[in-house]
């Protein structure tokens, strides 16, 4: 397996179903600074729901459409980044990311969401990279400005949640734009 340093104490790495219960863990010290913004994080609430998203990952990341990659910190999962979409064909992929609140203040969402975005393009030759978040979520848009992406769009009431209609900004960076 790989890992990438992000930083002296933090690594990137794939998340795993064989992972499900350091997930677990995880997505419970997380779960309520989460859930508003990544919709998974409410149904992986026991082994089988977490390792049921975990493997949803890794049928996609074998159908080539998702990925997902933990990041952990003095050995410990703390968050996460990963391509919600990926389109090799036409050139286009989505990344999001989450981050329990312990971890939150060392730029390892934006060092790992750049190590992403630097292999969709260069290695896998993506044309446009996509960040979708609520704009209510303002560490989700600094980190999109942080790595150079221009917001694009704002779609009013796009999703709901907790019965709540909610809006979604779409953040990109095309490949020519990207250092």
């Amino acid at each position: 397996m790989f890992s990438i340093e992000l930083t002296e104490d933090a690594e990137l790495r794939p998340l795993e179903p064989w992972q499900a219960a350091e997930f677990l863990a995880h997505m419970d010290r997380a779960r309520a600074t989460v859930d508003p913004w990544i919709p998974w994080a409410s149904v992986s609430t026991d082994l089988a729901s977490a390792t049921a998203t975990l493997q949803r990952y890794a049928d996609n990341t074998a159908r080539d459409t998702q990925r997902l990659y933990g990041i952990w910190l003095d050995g410990t999962l703390v968050g996460g980044t990963m391509f919600v979409a990926f389109d090799a064909r036409s050139g286009n992929c989505e990344v999001g990311c989450w981050l329990e609140p312990a971890a939150t203040g060392r730029g390892l969402i934006t060092r790992a969401v750049r190590v992403l975005i630097d292999w969709a393009i260069k290695t896998r030759g993506m044309h446009r990279v996509e960040w979708h978040c609520n704009p209510a979520n303002t560490a989700s848009s600094n980190v999109a400005r942080r790595l150079g992406m221009t917001r694009e769009a704002l779609l009013r009431q796009s999703y709901p949640w907790q019965g709540v209609r909610n809006d979604t900004e779409i953040w990109a960076v095309l490949a020519t734009e990207w250092a």
